[in-house]
């Protein structure tokens, strides 16, 4: 079964779309990152599910219920972790996730349990009784969390939930996302950080302009995306035509001459083993860094470079 599918969503403000025909599906117990730049739909596709904002067109379902025609119904098996903090700084930790739990519907020994409970999962438990006000931000980051999980939702939206937080903070929060997976959990998780979502997703979705323009696993994109690129730093400028009989190298850049760091050129190699012979061409090497494709080089491919403001 499906836990989350959304088809040929549509959403404008005004002339302006923010979706543009969006379709993708998240199974039970999989976490599944949703990636682009700044405008690029990823807030506004989450808001559709967490039934904030009735799209244009096309719909969204969770658990096969449709977020246009049963809202309602939907709302009572999603949790929902919005980009801005949603927590009172003036109660205690304990009183916000009891707030929660009565919102959610839980009586008041099933509030109790759960916001313990909630609680010792991100890590709060000791500090349950001490005002929000109080907290780092990293701390209110795991206490919003803690609120979404109080009624151990079917799927959980998460939007950049790791947004100026400290390390530790942050690997707790990841840990906590990886245990509701593997709990069956379905997860759709919005994020800026690609290191994250390589780290955490078994598939991402990366949308611009309203637009799905690359889907797959962290693996699948990047396998498709060239190969290992070595930057090299050589004391002497190397002749045109260095690489020559090296098959399987080429060449991607030869920077101009900076005198106190020597010459910088890029070249990509369809496997490792091609490094000795790359090296062997270049003479004096003072640097040489090796850089795998990763998602981030996925992203400036589909997407490109410019600002989005």
């Amino acid at each position: 079964m499906t836990a989350v599918r959304v088809e040929g969503l549509r959403v404008s403000y005004g002339a302006r779309p923010a979706l543009d025909g969006v379709s993708f599906a998240v199974a039970p117990g999989e976490i599944v990152g949703l990636l682009g730049p700044n405008g690029a739909g990823k807030t506004t596709t989450l808001s559709v599910l967490a039934t904030l904002r009735r799209p244009d067109a096309g719909d969204a379902e969770v658990a096969g219920i449709s977020t246009r025609r049963h809202p309602a119904r939907v709302r009572r098996l999603l949790g929902f972790v919005p980009q801005s903090l949603a927590v009172y700084p003036t109660l205690t930790a304990r009183e916000n996730v009891r707030c929660f739990a009565g919102v959610l519907g839980l009586g008041r020994r099933a509030a109790r349990d759960a916001a313990g409970e909630a609680l010792r999962t991100v890590g709060l438990a000791e500090r349950a009784g001490d005002v929000v006000a109080t907290f780092s931000g990293g701390m209110q980051r795991r206490l919003n969390l803690a609120c979404a999980l109080l009624h151990r939702p079917a799927v959980l939206l998460l939007d950049e939930p790791t947004v100026g937080v400290d390390p530790q903070s942050r690997e707790r929060i990841l840990d906590t996302v990886r245990a509701q997976a593997a709990a069956g959990t379905a997860i759709l998780y919005s994020t800026h950080l690609m290191d994250e979502a390589e780290r955490l997703c078994d598939r991402v979705v990366l949308i611009d302009g309203g637009r799905v323009v690359a889907m797959g696993s962290p693996s699948e994109l990047t396998r498709h995306d060239g190969g290992v690129r070595l930057v090299l730093v050589t004391r002497d400028p190397l002749a045109d035509g260095w690489l020559d009989g090296c098959a399987g190298a080429h060449l991607l850049a030869g920077a101009p001459v900076v005198p106190a760091r020597g010459h910088r050129y890029e070249v990509t190699i369809d496997a490792m083993r091609l490094t000795t012979q790359v090296l062997e061409r270049a003479g004096d090497v003072l640097e040489l860094h090796v850089h795998r494709p990763d998602l981030q080089d996925v992203f400036f491919r589909v997407t490109g470079r410019a600002l989005r403001d």
